[in-house]
């Protein structure tokens, strides 16, 4: 095995991506050390560090586990609680990566004398010729893109991160998996919110999450049924609502804490024109200090749409939607885009409906 390009820490969760990823380091010349970043103390995470370690005993490189329980906790899971808490919706994937996942990563990579990490997420890192600034790229596959959740990177992790799975598409790398005979070659695709199994309101439940019943009112305050606590509903949410005898479904639009309520409309209401986003992280540009036409996502899953970006005094940024967008909720992230190249991202702190 050449190690002439240098060594590199490869987050490795025991998945076929990392494990694909673990193959093309290795054929491109990297001196390759698998790393599994124990996130909790259950059996899925045995189960990733066994699958792991299988593919690198298969690969011939070395295999180092690191207990990150504490900060993955500190770091991803009481935030997430909290947020419930307060009635946000948090998405704790897209703060993972920046706040727990690479920087543990990039701990490894010190401790074993690695220059660089990688991991197996379907993106692109780009350096702009001019500015010298890393920025994160959409994959070539589109289906799998990842590019959203890598939006809150800094430019140190950028500088760093290697992503060998940019260029490839899914059909490939299990196609690579197979012909490796690497044993996760088969394993199916792993959830979004790996902490939680199962209801994830018995899940805040057990963290002393327990809202109280109250009204569900529809946008004109005219009471429409009953909820059951707060933190059992999400923005955009259609069924299981409860409420019958309506023309046509309802959508959750708007968790009024103050009040206790769970505000409900009709499908033309659930929609946004604008949010609030802050908490700003900016990749291929250093900010903005006027209005700035681009594409956003407010979902890791949505379709691109246009908007113009409007900074504020206080360091956050209204985003004006070109056409109402499904609703989302606070706590989300909004992700700015330039053709394939991502500008930045912030979590979104308050919508309008429109």
């Amino acid at each position: 095995m050449s190690e002439s390009k240098g060594r590199v820490a490869l987050g490795m969760s025991g998945g076929v991506d990392s494990s694909a990823s673990a193959a093309v380091l290795l054929s491109e010349g990297w001196g390759v050390v698998g790393v599994t970043c124990v996130f909790q103390d259950d059996e899925r995470s045995e189960a990733a560090v066994r699958d792991a370690r299988a593919v690198c005993e298969r690969l011939h490189i070395p295999h180092v586990v690191r207990d990150s329980t504490t900060t993955f906790e500190q770091c991803v899971v009481a935030p997430f609680v909290e947020g419930y808490a307060r009635g946000i919706t948090p998405s704790p994937c897209v703060g993972c990566n920046a706040s727990c996942k690479i920087p543990e990563l990039i701990a490894v990579a010190d401790e074993h004398g690695c220059d660089r990490v990688a991991t197996g997420h379907y993106a692109r890192i780009a350096q702009h010729a001019e500015s010298g600034r890393y920025m994160v790229r959409t994959a070539l596959d589109d289906a799998k893109d990842q590019s959203y959740m890598l939006s809150l990177l800094s430019q140190e992790q950028l500088s760093r991160l290697l992503l060998p799975l940019g260029g490839v598409t899914k059909l490939a790398v299990r196609t690579m998996a197979e012909d490796l005979s690497l044993p996760v070659a088969h394993k199916p695709e792993s959830q979004d919110i790996c902490f939680v199994q199962g209801d994830y309101a018995d899940f805040l439940g057990a963290r002393g999450v327990e809202g109280e019943p109250g009204s569900i009112v529809d946008t004109a305050g005219r009471e429409v049924g009953r909820h059951r606590g707060l933190h059992r509903y999400t923005i955009g949410q259609r069924k299981g609502l409860g409420i019958g005898g309506a023309p046509e479904p309802y959508f959750v639009v708007e968790k009024d804490m103050g009040r206790n309520q769970l505000v409900v409309g009709f499908k033309d209401e659930a929609f946004v024109r604008s949010v609030q986003t802050g908490g700003m992280n900016w990749q291929a540009i250093s900010g903005i200090e006027e209005p700035l036409p681009c594409m956003c996502k407010l979902r890791y899953r949505s379709v691109p749409c246009a908007c113009t970006l409007f900074p504020t005094s206080d360091g956050t940024v209204r985003v004006q939607l070109e056409t109402p967008q499904p609703i989302t909720a606070p706590g989300q992230y909004a992700v700015f885009y330039a053709g394939t190249t991502v500008l930045g991202g912030g979590v979104i702190m308050a919508v309008e409906r429109g």
